[in-house]
């Protein structure tokens, strides 16, 4: 077994923490952290994620209030060993073409397309931690025979936990974090090819 490049040893005993990632240039694209730990995405990318992610940014941008900005592919910094990198976030901050990371306290909803790669942390580590964080919404996006499917949260603020309120197949309408609609079957394009 090859020896590890000296980029992916921890620079200090107690690990990795949030702040690390901005000084690692030789990391893969998209690398998170969780609990200390580098998490890399290393299987390619599927067109359908892929798809998913760039309509659900434009129809969030299309019908979002000047006040709030769409982001995709950014950190949150949740703590000082976890900076994790939701597909879609909507944020209360201005445009900031330096950052690296956003604070949860200005994240309004994060939005994750689930992978077979990710989709255990996303259905539980990652809605456990956005909740914790106090993040108000959390949607899930999960693949349906080629559909997608939403599965959306809301915040329970008292016990810092998410609440499901639905789940929606073919189109959603939502009065929060702003009134807005989504049509999911037009996502992606549907194929007649089986899955």
């Amino acid at each position: 077994m090859a020896p590890l490049p000296d980029w992916m040893r921890p620079p200090r005993a107690e690990g990795w923490f949030a702040e690390d990632l901005d000084r690692l240039p030789e990391a893969p694209r998209h690398t998170e952290l969780i609990d200390g730990a580098l998490v890399f995405m290393t299987s390619p990318q599927r067109s359908w994620h892929s798809r998913v992610v760039t309509a659900l940014t434009n129809a969030l941008t299309a019908q979002a209030p000047a006040d709030i900005e769409v982001e995709r592919e950014m950190t949150v910094r949740l703590d000082s060993r976890t900076r994790p990198e939701p597909d879609l976030l909507l944020v209360t901050v201005p445009f900031d073409p330096d950052r690296t990371w956003h604070d949860p306290a200005n994240v309004l909803l994060v939005a994750e397309v689930v992978s077979p790669e990710s989709a255990h942390r996303d259905r539980t580590v990652k809605l456990r931690k956005y909740a914790e964080a106090g993040i108000p919404h959390y949607w899930l996006i999960e693949d349906e025979s080629g559909a997608a499917v939403a599965h959306v949260y809301e915040l329970d603020a008292p016990t810092r936990s998410y609440v499901p309120v639905g789940i929606f197949r073919g189109a959603f309408t939502r009065s929060v974090p702003f009134a807005v609609t989504v049509d999911l079957d037009r996502l992606v394009p549907r194929t007649g090819a089986a899955r």
